[in-house]
């Protein structure tokens, strides 16, 4: 066999290892979305529609919050939202539940999703970066699932209140469809997810050298900026909204500094070792 044909067949293997890492990915969102498709009914219940309640958490401490600093009037501490849920299509519940579902199966399915991303990538890999898979995998985890909360509980609820109190006119009702506002929570919830990979992202960066600390602190002010942005896209356009969100996003992007100082601190040391 020529060296050609090796090459080829070790191309061809990696790409059959990687069609069943993805169909396993596949089938575990799948059989997690058939579990929260059984459930749906409790998931629309106390999570989908727990937001649009005037006695969600956020809302409290928000409406204490804004009694605390003399603000009396606002709508944290309104009795209920000027706005109700419809569906305007035949179909629209039913797609409405599988995605519901599906979606809830990729986040309930997140930490085998990220094994089986890590298991595809590690042979790759030195030893000791192996015998650190289970933090990675840890840690990842941690990460988006916080990064849920976090869009689920902040950003979402300062999105919905915005939203269904802005008014042009009285002469305007708010009724909202059923798959925008689903859609809001949605979006809210996973991209505050991936947000808060940024840490592990950085790191990917350092170890192939196309990120430093030294890049990071330069361009800080750059970063602030973004942040800001992203923070405007993802939060309703009010201050205090954008200002709530960007600040832990800074307080990642400064721990992603202190991990890309101690990745190249690491291969500083590694490098020394093999002179």
């Amino acid at each position: 066999m020529t060296k050609n044909n090796t090459d080829e067949m070790s191309f061809l293997d990696h790409l059959e290892d990687l069609r069943w890492h993805l169909i396993r990915i596949t089938l575990s969102v799948l059989i997690c979305a058939t579990v929260a498709f059984v459930f749906s009914r409790a998931i629309f219940k106390y999570i989908i529609f727990a937001p649009k309640q005037m006695d969600f958490p956020t809302y409290k401490w928000l409406c204490k919050a804004s009694e605390f600093i003399g603000i009396n009037d606002t709508t944290f501490c309104a009795t209920e939202f000027p706005f109700i849920i419809q569906s305007r299509e035949m179909s629209a519940q039913f797609s409405a539940d599988i995605w519901t579902s599906i979606f809830a199966g990729f986040i309930i399915a997140f930490p085998y999703v990220i094994y089986q991303f890590w298991s595809f990538i590690s042979p790759g890999m030195h030893s000791k970066e192996r015998k650190h898979s289970r933090g990675f995998i840890i840690i990842t985890s941690l990460l988006f699932f916080i990064g849920v909360l976090f869009g689920y509980y902040i950003v979402t609820p300062l999105s919905i209140n915005f939203l269904a109190n802005y008014s042009v006119s009285p002469e305007i009702s708010n009724e909202f469809d059923i798959s925008s506002y689903i859609s809001l929570i949605r979006s809210s919830a996973l991209a505050s997810g991936f947000v808060f990979e940024l840490p592990i992202i950085i790191y990917f960066l350092t170890k192939i050298g196309l990120v430093t600390p030294q890049i990071m602190r330069k361009y800080r002010k750059f970063a602030l900026v973004i942040v800001l942005i992203l923070s405007a896209i993802i939060t309703p356009p009010d201050l205090a909204s954008q200002v709530i969100v960007a600040i832990p996003i800074l307080i990642l992007y400064q721990v992603s500094i202190y991990i890309s100082k101690v990745v190249v601190k690491n291969q500083n040391k590694k490098q020394k070792a093999h002179v």
